[in-house]
């Protein structure tokens, strides 16, 4: 199992934190999250860089690297809040769907695509009265003799309304089958009777999330991935690679939360020394890192079980767990640290503060994955 950092992985990780802190930066995230602005520029530059297709084999006109590798990179674009890394984190998700699932046809047809710019994914799960309950999906993929006619709505959808994007939407082909009728259409958001409309969260502010409505949508049989009815089994392999891919972006968050604390306490003085050398705050913080590392590790363990055998699921729901929980904690201790100065817009924290309380809700909340981990110890897995 490949947890360890060796030379390449090393130069690799430093290639794009430098990306992050020298050709992006902390401004211009700040700048796109205040303004509810989707980071294109942001996108464009991993598309620019050939890092958008890290994790697709070369035949397709990607990297062919493995999955330890997109972890770093989506670990880096979540530097200065996780929400940045969603645009490139969704779309690899769905393209490993394709990848394991899709027809040479469908390989051949979207792949190169999303390497070259002009294809990118989201994910279509989340339902108004589902939630977490992914068995209980009711949106209606009708069987046609062209295909399907999708009827229902999704909500909680990241970046669903990007340009280019098509939806990896998890449907219903058969109402009277449970888990048994669902399956998985790529829906390209600008077809015919989908709708979208970005929801004003607190936060999540600059990928934004929509709410999407399918109003009799036309989707040709050759964009169903998998057999009709195989949607259970696909997204079960899904969540695995979802779940280590969003705790790697919590786990740059969450250790730039972290960094920032640091920095504050130790610049800024109070009864004639540095605010760090107080042993609740130094403490505080030495806690706060340790638990950082550590789902660092989980994230990278779950990472290779991903390129050795295919993942576990139990493995990816400790790292989503321990990932958004740091997160959460990390950025609520930055905001005590640095005091009133962290609720100003301008301020950074305070933007890590509002991911870090979306971070254990988004992709499963933390109760969700407690209930994961704990089946799988029952079941030995």
């Amino acid at each position: 199992m490949r947890i360890t950092v060796d030379d390449a992985l090393a130069a690799w990780r430093d290639t794009v934190s430098t990306f992050m802190a020298e050709d992006i930066g902390v401004e211009y995230c700040r700048e796109r999250y205040q303004n509810r602005a989707y980071p294109h520029a942001l996108y464009d530059a991993v598309v620019q860089n050939g890092w958008i297709g890290t994790a697709i084999p070369e035949a397709y006109g990607g990297q062919g690297g493995d999955q330890v590798e997109l972890a770093v990179l989506l670990e880096a674009l979540g530097t200065y809040g996780y929400d940045f890394s969603m645009p490139v984190l969704t779309t690899a998700t769905v393209c490993d769907l394709v990848l394991e699932f899709g027809t040479d046809d469908q390989k051949e047809r979207f792949l190169p695509d999303v390497v070259a710019g002009d294809r990118r994914f989201s994910i279509g799960v989340t339902e108004p009265e589902t939630g977490s309950d992914a068995a209980s999906i009711r949106t209606r993929a009708e069987p046609t003799d062209a295909g399907y006619v999708v009827t229902g709505e999704k909500i909680y959808q990241s970046g669903a309304h990007a340009p280019g994007n098509a939806i990896g939407c998890y449907v219903r082909t058969d109402p009277d089958a449970g888990r048994e009728g669902l399956s998985v259409l790529l829906i390209p958001n600008d077809f015919d009777g989908v709708e979208i409309t970005k929801l004003p969260l607190v936060t999540r502010k600059a990928v934004g999330t929509a709410q999407v409505f399918f109003d009799d949508v036309v989707v040709p049989e050759d964009h169903r991935v998998g057999a009709e009815g195989d949607g259970w089994r696909l997204l079960e392999y899904h969540l695995i690679r979802e779940h280590t891919h969003i705790a790697a972006a919590m786990v740059g968050n969450a250790q730039t939360a972290v960094d920032t604390a640091l920095e504050h306490a130790t610049e800024r003085e109070r009864f004639g020394r540095a605010v760090a050398d107080f042993q609740a705050i130094g403490h505080r913080l030495a806690d706060l890192q340790t638990e950082v590392d550590a789902a660092r590790l989980l994230v990278y363990r779950s990472a290779s079980r991903l390129d050795t055998d295919g993942g576990s699921r139990r493995l990816a729901a400790q790292a989503k767990l321990k990932a958004g929980e740091v997160l959460e904690e990390a950025s609520s201790a930055g905001m005590q640290v640095l005091g009133g100065a962290g609720f100003f817009p301008e301020n950074d924290m305070e933007r890590y503060w509002r991911e870090g309380k979306s971070a254990t809700v988004a992709g499963a909340t933390s109760e969700i994955q407690r209930s994961v981990i704990s089946a799988a110890m029952r079941d030995q897995a």
